[in-house]
């Protein structure tokens, strides 16, 4: 149909009665009126049957015509009529329903440790730590992205070793998430190997800025401290990343995976120290987040199941509905059958009782 037409029967009303797809009545209750068509039909019929044997007759066919074989259309077509009258009173209404989103929940940032010390096995097999991480990282992301509890989140993900890559924008569509992460590895190459923690805060935080999300979050995963910072003069301190973060209003969470206790060696024998967890404790400190530290992938785990419960911001949505009139052709439709049942009655079963 031409888009002008379709503009000039837009209407105001909504549907009060969806039938299908899309179809629906905005007044509905005319349709109580279709209970009366055959009781109108069959009086209507019975008194022009008595008013046919009332009448004088010489002679009597005693086979059927093809007008008496037909002669039910007459009535049809008055039925019919009669019944797309009380269709097009009844405002029957196509159109479609639309949601869209009005004010943002959560935007996620999710950014992963790519240097070589991932590489290092988890404490309960041969597993890469990266890889246990990965996965973690992945199941938290999925379940984020589809509406769980009411909530669907913006995720992004950013890897960082010397350098921070911007690796997914943020999105809704948990299949590309979950395909970066697969297809995402440690930085093998020496010169761009490292642990950029302070970049990768920033960067994310800079893509953050733009967002109208109702929370905008941090999640940094790493199992070392800051070490660029010391090798490139255009490196940011994490602190110093983490500040920009508060004043931009994103909340930093930091996870550091790996033991909590490391066996060190020297001339004096063997002693048990306390990881060095770097800045991360003081990150989330400023940024008004938390810090945790897991050693294996159930703690890896409890510890994303936290964020997830603290940071629940459900996204609320709008409904626009936007209906056409589709009365005119019921309209026509009645003015067809009535004419054809008037005509019909004046012309070939003009002497028929129907």
């Amino acid at each position: 149909m031409n888009l002008a037409i379709l503009a000039e029967q837009r209407s105001a009303a909504g549907g009060g009665w969806e039938v299908w797809q899309g179809f629906s009545f905005a007044d509905p209750a005319f349709l109580y009126l279709l209970l009366l068509v055959p009781v109108i039909v069959l009086w209507g019929r019975s008194k022009r049957r008595t008013a046919a044997l009332s009448a004088p007759a010489t002679v009597t066919d005693l086979q059927r015509s093809r007008a008496q074989k037909w002669s039910f259309l007459v009535p049809l077509c008055s039925a019919l009529a009669m019944c797309a009258s009380i269709l097009a009173l009844a405002r029957p209404l196509a159109g479609e329903d639309r949601f869209e989103g009005k004010s943002e929940g959560v935007d996620i940032a999710l950014l992963i440790d790519r240097s070589s010390s991932m590489e290092e096995p988890t404490g309960a097999g041969t597993e890469r730590r990266f890889d246990m991480a990965r996965r973690v990282v992945g199941e938290f992301a999925k379940r984020r992205m589809t509406d769980r509890e009411g909530a669907s989140d913006n995720v992004a993900i950013f890897g960082f070793a010397f350098y921070t890559e911007l690796l997914c924008p943020f999105t809704m569509d948990s299949d590309a998430v979950q395909g970066v992460l697969e297809e995402l590895d440690v930085e093998y190459t020496r010169d761009l190997d490292g642990t950029g923690i302070g970049v990768a805060l920033a960067k994310a935080t800079e893509v953050l800025a733009n967002s109208d999300a109702a929370s905008r979050i941090i999640v940094l995963l790493t199992d070392g401290r800051e070490t660029v910072y010391q090798r490139s003069e255009t490196a940011i301190h994490p602190k110093q990343a983490a500040v920009i973060a508060a004043a931009k209003g994103v909340r930093v969470y930091t996870l550091y995976v790996g033991p909590k206790e490391l066996i060190r060696r020297d001339l004096f024998g063997a002693a048990r120290v306390k990881a060095d967890v770097g800045d991360l404790p003081a990150i989330a400190e400023l940024t008004g987040g938390l810090f945790f530290h897991a050693e294996d992938e159930a703690q890896l785990e409890e510890a994303y199941q936290t964020i997830e419960d603290l940071e629940r911001t459900p996204r609320s949505e709008t409904h626009f509905a936007e209906n056409y009139e589709r009365y005119p052709g019921f309209i026509l439709a009645a003015l067809v059958l009535a004419g054809l049942s008037m005509l019909s009655r004046h012309t070939w079963a003009r002497r028929l009782p129907c």
